[in-house]
């Protein structure tokens, strides 16, 4: 068995600043932000920068884990307080609003929903998948969404009503629009 070193404190700052900068600059660039600034900024050199994250999505996954697990823990809080489908409705508009608002979970959401992609399979894509499972089968069992829909259906016309309220301006009455008719055709 091998045996991990603890990171040294000068590689766990670096580390933590890497994150906090990854986080701002996806924030204001979306996921295509560059990778070199964001290890200006952090003030290490990109070689820091990759040895930490291999590839640009481990750097998103990572800026965001802590983000999408509260949206996932979000998800149940809404079960616990409302009815199932309006739970259902109620953590769509959140996770929508949330994507439009950090551009960078777009391209979270989107991995959530990918087929046949094992990267694809994240922390993130996980809590999120499980939290839309959970919502979508007390709205079902509660007769307030058709039985012929999963729950990567219900993400993956998520992920459409955060680009169609992109297109229209980003507000959140589009997005509060867009997914009252969706959950319209979604109902029973």
């Amino acid at each position: 068995m091998t045996q991990v070193r603890p990171m040294r404190a000068d590689a766990r700052r670096n580390y933590q600043r890497l994150l906090e900068v990854a986080a701002e600059a996806f924030a204001e660039h979306g996921e295509n932000a560059s990778l070199d600034d964001i290890a200006k900024r952090a003030g290490v050199g990109s070689g820091t920068l990759y040895r930490h994250f291999p590839n640009r999505r481990a750097l998103l996954e990572a800026a965001y884990t802590d983000r999408m697990a509260a949206l996932a823990a979000r998800a149940d809080e809404l079960a616990a307080e409302l009815a199932p489908g309006e739970a259902l409705v109620a953590w769509l508009t959140e996770l929508a609003v949330g994507t439009v608002q950090v551009r960078g979970l777009k391209a979270l959401l989107g991995s959530a929903v990918t087929d046949g992609d094992s990267a694809a399979v994240t922390v993130c894509a996980a809590s999120i998948k499980g939290a839309a499972a959970r919502l979508v089968a007390a709205a079902q069992g509660a007769g307030a969404l058709r039985g012929d829909i999963d729950s990567v259906d219900v993400l993956r016309l998520a992920h459409g009503v955060v680009s169609a309220s992109e297109l229209a301006d980003g507000q959140d009455r589009h997005i509060r629009r867009y997914l009252s008719l969706l959950m319209e055709g979604l109902r029973v």
